[in-house]
Order: C-alpha cells, then sequence, then structure tokens
C-alpha cells in the first residue's frame, strides 16, 4: 500500500522528494503509537493524503490516494484501531521543542470550526464558527500553536470544544465515545488546560497570546503556571483585537 502512496504523490506533483525526508523523520516519532503494524500503515497513508494535493478530501478520496478499493481501513483507523492520540499529541510537540524551541517562542490559543452536516460528529452543533463568519451546524476545536523566532511555527496541543448541550446529555456522550468524565469547559478554559501541559512538559516560551474570545488576562494568570514557569521566562499574556495588538 506503501509504495501505491507515494507513487500517487509523485503522480500529483506535491514535491516529493522535498519533504519525504523530513516526513520520514517526524512519522518515525510517533510510529510507536499504534497498535501493531496495519494500523502504523493506514496511520502514515492518512497523512499521506492529508499532506497532497488531493483537492477534496474525504473518506472515498484519501482511500483511493492510498489505494484502497473503499474507506473502510481508514474508518477503522480513526473509529476503532488502537492508537494513542495523547501520546502522539506528546510526541510531536518534543519534536517541535527539539528543532524549534526557543525561550523567545510564543504560544499562541486559536480555534477553528470543522462545517458538518449531520448530528452525530462529536461536539456539532449550531455555533458560531469562524471559518464560515457566523453560526452553522460545526464542531469547533481550540488549538494551541508555537511560534518561534524567525517565523517558524508548528501546532503542538488540540482540544475539542463540547458545548453545554453535549455535556449536559451523557447518553449522547457515550455513543460518540466521550467519556463521562469529560466536563463542560470552556474555550479560555481549554486553551489554559493545553498551556498547562506545555509548562509540564518543558516547552520553552516567552508569551501566550490569544483574541478577545479568549477574556481578559486573569485567565492566564493562575499561580500554578507563573510559579512554574517563572524560573525560565517572563510570563506574559497579549491580547489581540480586530483593531490590533493592545
Amino acid at each position: 500500500m506503501l509504495s501505491v502512496v507515494d507513487d500517487a504523490r509523485v503522480l500529483t506533483g506535491d514535491g516529493h522528494a522535498a519533504w519525504s525526508e523530513s516526513f520520514n523523520e517526524l512519522f518515525a516519532q510517533v510510529a510507536g503509537v499504534f497498535g501493531n503494524a496495519a494500523v502504523r500503515r493506514h496511520g502514515r497513508a492518512y497523512l499521506l493524503g492529508l499532506l497532497s494535493q488531493t483537492e477534496r478530501k474525504n473518506g472515498w478520496t484519501l482511500a483511493e490516494f492510498a489505494g484502497d478499493v473503499s474507506p473502510d481501513g481508514l474508518q477503522r483507523l480513526l473509529n476503532f484501531s488502537p492508537w494513542d492520540e495523547d501520546a502522539c499529541r506528546d510526541a510531536i510537540r518534543r519534536y517541535v521543542v527539539r528543532h524549534l524551541g526557543d525561550p523567545g517562542a510564543v504560544l499562541a490559543a486559536d480555534e477553528t470550526g470543522f462545517l458538518k452536516k449531520g448530528r452525530m460528529s462529536a461536539g456539532v452543533a449550531r455555533q458560531y464558527s469562524g471559518t464560515a463568519g457566523r453560526v452553522e451546524n460545526c464542531q469547533v476545536g481550540v488549538f494551541l500553536a508555537y511560534a518561534a523566532p524567525g517565523g517558524s511555527r508548528a501546532l503542538i496541543d488540540r482540544e475539542l470544544y463540547l458545548p453545554e448541550k453535549w455535556t449536559s446529555d451523557r447518553d449522547r456522550c457515550r455513543r460518540a465515545g466521550i467519556g463521562d468524565d469529560v466536563a463542560f469547559a470552556t474555550k479560555p478554559e481549554l486553551a489554559e488546560k493545553m498551556i498547562g501541559r506545555a509548562v509540564k512538559a518543558g516547552v520553552p516560551f516567552s508569551w501566550v497570546a490569544g483574541d478577545e474570545v479568549y477574556g481578559p488576562p486573569r485567565v492566564f494568570r493562575t499561580a500554578e503556571l507563573v510559579l512554574c514557569h517563572a524560573a525560565s521566562c517572563r510570563f506574559r499574556y497579549s491580547l489581540w483585537t480586530s483593531c490590533g495588538v493592545r
């Protein structure tokens, strides 16, 4: 299957030689989080499909790109296969720190919406989507980016925002694979949770940035964050607004 994927990447003219070595190096960091070789192959094929120049990316087009006759294998990867997404996140974070880590870096929290048609996807609801610029049926994810001096940047963490209509309906949560221990959390609380993980992991940075959605600076002024990080950097908060930085 992998030879089919690699051949397809060359045919799509997506600069195979320019970044394949870096991709293989990065994937090697997360290969161990997949439960077996078959899951690992599907995981690699799925990532390559997402990075390809395939115009529309859904189960069928990604499966075709991977050389599969149906999307069943990739859907099993996402829904049932044994792999540890948190361990994958941690491995990516270590890779980013090793290659981009800088005490002057910025952690930036922001969200994005994923438009959906139905109501079965975890966290889907009619809510504001910055992607669409209006209220739409969508999922919303909160992400933490690492921006190093010189312009290098990478995503190092993520949390799915669950509206209260979801967390108040535990049966619906269970059907979507959301554990009973997952309670409602605001977007600023999700951002603070991710920043806390970065501090605990020893990620070097000097600034935390977020737009007005994430509220006043007090959101990130928890004693734990300041005390844990004070020895290695100056802990600041930058509030972005539509009028510029203030």
